[in-house]
């Protein structure tokens, strides 16, 4: 049962004695995102342990017993007496309430807390006192928070703060001083970004057709931080697009209408994914041709399957095309000061291709006081556990934009890059392509069975320059209760063949056994990652190609539930 409580309480309190608390957002610039259900709206999600992350991350606190209470709602009503929310929107914004959501222990998403009140958006703090309102006896854990709109795009500025029950103290934390970009503190921190310049041929190349006024088109494929996770708006302050306005700005000819722009970022998918994606997203389908790819990958592969033998093969399925274009690889970074560089790097050292490396620039001068030389605070850079705000993809923005102008500055490398050489992790997925219900190139015999239904709750990103999201994988195959028993079978000559399936936190979805060849190989569930999005799955790999007979069948408890093959990749 959810508690759906559309206001505060109807009695004024008195004023609140002064109570020590912690904020888990400050100054946070926040955008509505259209929902495929309820209004538009900022989510911010506190379980898996992001809400004690954010407690240390912005509020500095360090006492265990705090963080550790915070894992769980019985732990939060233990020590959080109350919840105070700041808005600061423009009076044309309209209606905007907050909503804070428990998970449930039944049902994750639907047998839990959910409270939702207004916000008032002159920057007065709204308080939320926790003892005010009915809890469900089933809260798990502090789920997420909102902020919901009356329409999509629209931005605020929100600060929130926990309160502490008696007994409970916390320090007080300073707030950060601004960024001085453009400094030369800064600048020599955007210098430390250049992990190797390589050679230069091929973005030169792309450089000087600019310059010329041909056509060129800077695209980018990744993960969630390329599609723009943290950037308000998403679509027009996301690296990806501001680093595309500085390579215009620097090389277009006249007003840059030469140059243009592709982003094919997808949150929580690795390179694994990236292999199945690149021609509909990048090059779509063949009505693109791309000069410059920037691939960024070093926070989402850990997910590969391969531990690098995907990316090498997407970076060098780029490199191969007729057109020769240049790759820049780009390594971005956690707030824990965790990436991929040191696995995924000698692929480039191998190929000598640029390579940019956030961590590199931002991660020591995070240990810095200020007086040491901190030009920028983690709390300033990330907007979350993952994600960048406005100032850290400013800074990936820059450190991009350097590679640009020391490329330019350089003489021309006289000969290309070699790729016909052995690789450095690995190559076996090189040109794979997609089937689907739209593309089916390669003539696999497909029996839908009873996958004969399309899903259309699926995982939207925001494509290009786009502020509205799309589809990822619109063309799939869906089991619904009602479709019956039929087991979904293709037959495909391959090397190597892989499942693309949805993944959801939604009970209604099931389990569905993978055979190939007559052999259970996986038994895929969507729920095992709890939120939707696409995710990639080897079924086989060999050394030649061969024909194999693959079906995919509902687990022996799933045929009441629905299951969605979103594609398979194969080459």
């Amino acid at each position: 049962m959810i508690n759906n409580i559309e206001s505060g309480p109807k009695a004024p309190k008195d004023p609140q004695k002064k109570r020590s608390g912690f904020y888990i957002m400050i100054n946070k610039l926040i955008e509505a995102t259209a929902r495929f259900e309820g209004k538009p709206s900022q989510e911010v999600y506190l379980d898996e342990g992001r809400f004690a992350f954010d407690a240390n991350f912005v509020g500095g606190v360090e006492d265990e017993n705090i963080l550790t209470a915070l894992k769980s709602c019985e732990g939060v009503h233990k020590l959080v007496h109350s919840i105070g929310v700041c808005v600061k929107a423009s009076k044309d914004v309209g209606n905007i309430d907050f909503v804070l959501h428990n998970y449930g222990k039944l049902d994750r998403y639907k047998s839990g807390t959910l409270i939702k009140i207004p916000c008032t958006k002159d920057g007065s703090e709204v308080i939320i006192t926790l003892k005010d309102y009915e809890w469900s006896k089933d809260d798990d854990v502090v789920g997420k928070m909102a902020f919901e709109f009356e329409k999509p795009e629209l931005t605020a500025e929100v600060t929130v703060k926990v309160y502490l029950n008696d007994g409970y103290e916390v320090p007080e934390i300073s707030i950060d001083p601004p960024v001085e970009f453009g400094s030369d503190k800064y600048n020599s921190m955007i210098k430390k970004s250049l992990l190797n310049i390589g050679n230069n041929k091929r973005l030169k190349a792309a450089i000087d057709k600019a310059e010329r006024g041909e056509d060129v088109t800077v695209a980018y494929i990744g993960g969630s931080i390329t599609q723009g996770a943290g950037a308000k708006p998403t679509n027009t302050n996301c690296y990806a697009y501001r680093s595309y306005l500085k390579f215009k700005e620097m090389f277009g000819k006249g007003d840059g209408e030469n140059v243009h722009f592709v982003k094919a970022g997808v949150g929580g998918t690795p390179s694994e994914l990236g292999l199945i994606r690149y021609d509909r997203e990048v090059l779509r389908d063949g009505r693109v041709t791309s000069d410059i790819v920037v691939v960024e990958f070093a926070v989402n592969d850990e997910g590969d399957e391969t531990k690098g033998i995907c990316y090498e093969s997407l970076v060098l399925n780029i490199l191969s095309a007729k057109n020769k274009p240049a790759v820049i690889l780009l390594f971005s970074v956690f707030a824990n000061d965790w990436n991929l560089q040191e696995r995924l790097s000698p692929v480039g050292r191998l190929y000598n291709l640029p390579m940019v490396s956030i961590s590199d620039a931002v991660v020591e001068q995070f240990k810095l006081t200020r007086e040491e030389g901190n030009i920028i605070t983690k709390r300033q850079f990330f907007y979350d556990i993952y994600h960048p705000t406005n100032d850290g993809h400013t800074i990936m923005t820059d450190s991009l934009a350097y590679l640009f102008e020391q490329t330019s500055k350089n003489a021309c490398d006289e000969m290309d890059i070699e790729l016909d050489i052995a690789p450095a992790i690995g190559n076996s997925f090189l040109d794979v392509h997609l089937i689907d219900k739209k593309d089916n190139s390669c003539g696999a015999v497909i029996e839908q069975g009873s996958f004969k239904e399309t899903d259309k709750d699926l995982q939207f990103v925001e494509v290009d320059c786009e502020s509205q999201g799309t589809p990822e994988f619109p063309y799939n195959w869906m089991h619904a209760p009602e479709s019956g028993r039929e087991s979904f079978r293709l037959k495909v000559k391959s090397r190597s063949l892989l499942l693309v399936f949805k993944d959801t936190a939604s009970i209604d979805f099931g389990k569905a056994d993978i055979y190939v060849d007559g052999t259970y190989i996986l038994t895929a569930d969507p729920q095992a990652v709890g939120w939707t999005h696409c995710n990639a799955v080897i079924l086989y790999q060999e050394e030649i190609s061969k024909e194999h007979n693959i079906e995919i069948k509902m687990s022996d408890d799933s045929f009441d539930k629905y299951f969605t093959i979103l594609g398979f990749g194969y080459n």
